[in-house]
Parts: C-alpha cells; sequence; structure tokens
C-alpha cells in the first residue's frame, strides 16, 4: 500500500494535447436536491471549462421527485436515473455511465468546492490511484455537527484504520478522485453510505496508490439525507465483516484459550484464588472451548468466502491455506474426537469393572464429551472450508 499526503502546487495542470477523449468524469449523486443540484452541476461545468480539461459531468439521480433530474440535465449535467435508493447505488449508477479516464466525486448539497478538481487531477496524473479529500481541519462553522466531527468520524476513520491500516486520516470524505480503470479491480458493491468506506478498504487491501490533501468543508444547503446512528452501524457492521480476523478469529481464540486453561485448572486440582475449583467451573471452561472452536471455524470460513467469491485479499489466509490441506484437519478434528471417544472409553470399563454401580467421573466424562464435540466442529468445518475452496482458480 502507498500512501502519501499531497501537496497543493499552483502549477498548472498538464493539458491533453491532440486527444478526443474525455479526461475526467465528474459524478454527483443526488436525492431531492432541487435546491443545489444546478450550482453544483455549473460550478463543476466551469471549473473544467476554465482550466481547460476535456470532461463531463455525471448526475446520479437516486429516484428524485422533486425535479432534481430535469435541472441537473438543464444545468448541463449527463442525467443517469438509479432507482434503487441509497447513496452506494448512485455512485455504481454513476461510475458505470462515467466515460472519463478519472473519476472525481463530489456530493451534490453544495458542501464540497469543486474549484479542487485541478488537485485531484493532479496527483492521479503523478501516479495516484485514488485521491481523497480531508475536511477535518477546515470545516465552515455549522456544517458539521459536533456528533459527526467530534465523536462518529474520529472512531469509525480510526477503527479503519485500526482494523486496515490504510493511513486515510478522513475516510469519510465525500469528495475523492480515482482511476476509472481500477473499478473492476475494487469491485464495489455497497449500495448505502457504507460505500464510502468499502471503497477505502477495497483500495488498501489491493495495495493502490492512496493520496490525500486537506479540503475545505462548507455549510450544506438543503435538508441532509445523512442518519447519524443508522449510517454510522452500516459502517461500523462493514467494517467488522470485513475483518473476519477481529469479528471470528480473535474473539474465538481468546475463548477457546480460556476454556482450555479453566479446563487444565480443574482438571490438575490447582487451587487459584485460594480455593480449588470443580465440576462447574469445568463445565464453564468447556463451554468457552466448544464455542471458541466454532467461533473460529466461522471466522476461517468468512476468509474463504472472501477469497474465494469477493476477490478478497488476506496474506495471513493465503499462508495458511497454502501451507494445510483438507486432510490435516481431518486428521487434526480426528485425532481430537479419537482421544475423547478413548477417554469416554476409560470411564465405561471403569464403570463395568465396578460391576455397573455408581458412576462418579464426572470430570473425565466432561472432559471426554468436549473433545469428541471439538473434534466433530474440526473435522467437519475442514469439510466445509474444502466446499468453499472448490471455488478457487488454478494456474
Amino acid at each position: 500500500l502507498g500512501m502519501t499526503t499531497a501537496q497543493s502546487p499552483n502549477a498548472e495542470l498538464p493539458r491533453q494535447v491532440g486527444d478526443d477523449r474525455l479526461r475526467v468524469s465528474v459524478v454527483i449523486p443526488c436525492l431531492n436536491e432541487a435546491e443545489n443540484i444546478e450550482q453544483c452541476v455549473a460550478k463543476a461545468r466551469e471549473v473544467l471549462d476554465r482550466h481547460g480539461i476535456p470532461g463531463e459531468v455525471v448526475v446520479a439521480d437516486n429516484d428524485s421527485d422533486d425535479g432534481s433530474a430535469e435541472l441537473a440535465a438543464a444545468a448541463g449535467a449527463r442525467v443517469v436515473h438509479e432507482p434503487r435508493r441509497g447513496y452506494g447505488s448512485a455512485y455504481l449508477a454513476g461510475f458505470a455511465a462515467a466515460r472519463g479516464d478519472y473519476i472525481v466525486m463530489g456530493d451534490a448539497d453544495l458542501t464540497y468546492d469543486f474549484n479542487e478538481i485541478p488537485r485531484f487531477l493532479r496527483e492521479l496524473d503523478d501516479g495516484a490511484d485514488m485521491v481523497i479529500g480531508d475536511r477535518m481541519r477546515n470545516i465552515h462553522p455549522g456544517a458539521m455537527p459536533w456528533l459527526h466531527r467530534y465523536i462518529g468520524n474520529p472512531l469509525l476513520s480510526g477503527f479503519l484504520n485500526l482494523l486496515f491500516r490504510t493511513g486515510v486520516r478522513d475516510a469519510h470524505c465525500g469528495m475523492r478522485a480515482l482511476r476509472r480503470d481500477r473499478l473492476p479491480q475494487l469491485a464495489l458493491r455497497t449500495t448505502g453510505m457504507e460505500f464510502a468506506s468499502e471503497m477505502v478498504i477495497r483500495a488498501a487491501k489491493e495495495g493502490l496508490d492512496i493520496r490525500q490533501f486537506d479540503i475545505e468543508y462548507h455549510r450544506r444547503g438543503g435538508e441532509s439525507k445523512l442518519s447519524s446512528f443508522r449510517d454510522g452501524w452500516r459502517h461500523l457492521r462493514f467494517l467488522l465483516v470485513h475483518s473476519p480476523n477481529h469479528l471470528f478469529i480473535l474473539p474465538g481464540a481468546v475463548m477457546a484459550a480460556i476454556g482450555a486453561l479453566v479446563m487444565l485448572t480443574v482438571l490438575a486440582s490447582i487451587n487459584v484464588l485460594g480455593r480449588a475449583w470443580d465440576l462447574h467451573a469445568l463445565i464453564a471452561g468447556a463451554l468457552l472451548l466448544v464455542v471458541g472452536t466454532q467461533v473460529v471455524a466461522l471466522g476461517l470460513c468468512a476468509h474463504a468466502y472472501g477469497t474465494y467469491f469477493m476477490n478478497e485479499k488476506d496474506p495471513w489466509f493465503d499462508r495458511m491455506r497454502q501451507r494445510f490441506r483438507l486432510e490435516h484437519g481431518l486428521l487434526l478434528g480426528g485425532a481430537i474426537a479419537l482421544v475423547g471417544l478413548v477417554v469416554a472409553a476409560v470411564i465405561v470399563i471403569e464403570w463395568v469393572d465396578r460391576g455397573f454401580g455408581r458412576l462418579g467421573e464426572e470430570r473425565l466424562a466432561v472432559l471426554a464429551l468436549t473433545l469428541v464435540i471439538v473434534g466433530i466442529q474440526v473435522f467437519f468445518s475442514s469439510f466445509l472450508l474444502s466446499i468453499l475452496g472448490l471455488r478457487r482458480t488454478t494456474g
């Protein structure tokens, strides 16, 4: 991943002499923005014309019912219609219609200054794959609610960087730019506000050159379509489901480790906190071990699904699947279950030897049952991973 912070030089943009291709498509999603859309389109067109940039303005109308689409077309935009509501849905439609080599994204609410377009293009010309604005140092009074400015955006951007190490300071800035030929590599698919997070995460996972620079964030015109808690949850949910290590593997491994430690403590009759722990602690440890094992298995399956069906790239999982095969999992699961069955057989033999009298091997019974369950989980989870892996390409 190449992450740099772009500067803001005043040098003129290089012109594309003798090239009739569109250099840039300015894509603007629009949902009932009749108050603002004409100004946005006119400003974007004026910037392109003033700098001699061959380009177009594409408005992705998201089923507006206030005449926004007609106003955008009259202002000089090419309008595409996307009836499925959603921030991501509108952008996906706009991207599909874009014809420029570069795509510049900006909202239809006057919060972003389209005079920044040349700065974004300079970075793309310099080799960047994606350029993202950073609003946080230049927020105009009243432009962003304090909940978003001091809690929501810093927490979500920080959590995104914790999980994916993108280095992007303002991961939810709506003004950004990218090379259009990178879209197949990004394979974007989300339909809501989490689209902004998906773009950053996918770019980071693909190792694209992401750059950023400070921009101003202005007070919006009209009514905001953002729902703080609903859209915040959608972002958080997206971050978690795209990080199986943090959602499944780590919590599952911790639970399994604690469970195994508790069981060993009870079985070895080790005093902890000045007292001996018995059957109830053993059952609790067994529960943690069984649940932890299952959660880790779910995490591995999530990794496999992401790799084989969503083109995700995870170096850790790639190394593991190259090193281990179905047979390794079957042998491990079978061995664990076999040990459990042997322990169970010892209990039965002892019971028979006592003339089928009272059976008092509760600890060993819990251990045997736990080992059999964990072994079965490992055994059949290995088959599921192998089934998911049938989709992988060879060569």
